[in-house]
């Protein structure tokens, strides 16, 4: 970690605990900035403020007073999630404080050189199986950003010798200023979190950000599937390297079955460790990250050819009686689901979906049900999926949760079928979390598996 002078001896505001909240006052402190966290949970309930009491920063707990922001801060670092219309921050804008989220903090002290990774879908699961090729390779890939490890944490044991391979949402996005990766990557642009946004528009700028310091020295690997993105390609510096399923492009590329990067072949598609087209565009972009540094095809294809997935995201659940399951949680909207669907067979697949009702249709979701052996619904939004899947003559039960939706569906399959827990929803109108509800499910399994004695 540099040591920066920065900010010694300025106060600093961190608006909203959480990790990324924690590791920020902790970085911060570090560097001789004079801290205070707010944070809305009351302090009795609240054991990660009382830590940083303990460790000598200042915390307020349990409102946001606007009056707060009548000390001298020369800075905010607000949570992610907290939107700019909220008081503390707007209030914070009209007297002309930064703000910042912590992974601006994080890269102006960084050693180690920044992979950044975003996009609406798969930017986790790309950013872990470019983790997995830089440290098969022996080049230690640091994960860090949205995918659980704060940045502002990783950052204080990272070298020079480390790379940090961040996933950076759209939100952690649109508070850096400075912020400069060696090399982004864009998994794919869809319209989500508008209701945070407020338009595709303001979305895409929010995660065209991560390309705005980057010099042609630096990379940007950019999904060529896409034509926002030809567009996009002609307003950075950096040096465009895309990726496509589609075309032979001047990147990596799917032809024949077959990966390539820049016409020399790394890998056949059938290889790759976990099953969709999808995996497939995440798989390119992380071979132009791993061959932009060195890493040879060798490695590449064995460590693609064994990557099991990560947690929620089409995760191999294993098997009972030979019926498969899959742990898809995250897939929290439509075009997730979408793509999880087209790396299986619908005649031998029984999907669990809904959850969240947030007014949408599911549409478009139909085409893709088409030929399912079974449905099981749940949620909120289960009389509207119920409704796609009768249009489809798709056989649909209702669950009450995901355990009975999981114990049903495993009834109504066969040796050779698969059940697929997909939801297209948030979770939040059953479940804390879409990890939470992937954990119900993957106890559901385990306990169908002794119960079976397999």
């Amino acid at each position: 970690m540099k040591t920066i002078s920065n900010f010694e001896n300025k106060k600093v505001l961190v608006l909203g605990l959480a990790r990324s909240g924690q590791a920020a006052a902790r970085l911060l402190a570090k560097l001789g900035a004079i801290v205070t966290v707010n944070d809305g949970k009351p302090f009795d309930e609240n054991p990660s403020a009382q830590a940083l009491l303990e460790e000598g920063i200042k915390v307020v707990c349990g409102s946001h007073p606007l009056e707060l922001l009548d000390e001298d801060f020369a800075l905010m670092v607000k949570n992610p999630g907290i939107p700019y219309s909220n008081p503390m921050v707007a209030k914070a804008s009209e007297k002309q404080i930064p703000i910042w989220t912590e992974v601006e903090l994080a890269s102006l002290v960084s050693d180690a050189p920044i992979v950044g990774i975003t996009g609406s879908n798969g930017k986790t699961t790309t950013t872990t199986m470019i983790a997995e090729v830089f440290n098969h390779a022996g080049q230690s890939g640091l994960l860090a950003g949205n995918i659980g490890f704060p940045a502002s944490e990783v950052v204080v044991e990272a070298s020079a010798n480390d790379t940090l391979i961040m996933e950076l949402s759209s939100f952690q996005l649109m508070g850096v200023n400075s912020f400069k990766p060696h090399i982004a990557v864009i998994t794919n642009l869809e319209p989500t979190h508008l209701d945070y946004h407020g338009t595709f528009e303001d979305y895409v700028a929010a995660k065209w950000n991560i390309q705005n310091h980057m010099t042609a020295s630096d990379y940007i690997v950019l999904n060529a599937n896409q034509g926002i993105t030809h567009q996009l390609a002609k307003q950075t510096k950096a040096t465009v390297i895309p990726f496509s399923t589609i075309e032979e492009v001047d990147g990596a590329y799917l032809k024949e079955g077959q990966l390539f990067y820049q016409g020399e072949l790394v890998m056949a598609a059938k290889d790759i460790g976990v099953p969709g087209d999808h995996n497939i565009e995440n798989a390119l972009a992380t071979i132009a990250v791993a061959k932009l540094s060195g890493i040879s095809n060798h490695v590449i294809q064995e460590t693609l050819s064994t990557f099991g997935g990560v947690k929620h995201r089409l995760q191999d659940a294993g098997s009972v009686r030979g019926v498969s399951f899959f742990n898809d949680s995250k897939s929290t909207n439509i075009l997730a689901t979408q793509k999880a669907l087209s790396g299986f067979d619908n005649k031998d697949l029984i999907l669990i979906a809904g959850g969240l009702d947030r007014g949408n249709g599911f549409e478009e979701l139909s085409s893709h049900i088409t030929n399912l052996k079974a449905m099981v619904v749940l949620g909120e939004t289960a009389d509207k999926l119920a409704e796609i899947a009768k249009a489809a003559n798709v056989p649909v039960e209702y669950a009450k949760d995901v355990a009975d939706a999981t114990r049903k569906a495993y009834e109504l399959a066969e040796v050779g079928d698969t059940v697929l827990l997909s939801p297209a929803n948030a979770s939040w109108d059953m479940y804390k979390n879409f990890e939470v509800r992937g954990d119900e499910f993957l106890l559901t399994v385990d306990s169908l598996k002794g119960a079976t004695h397999e």
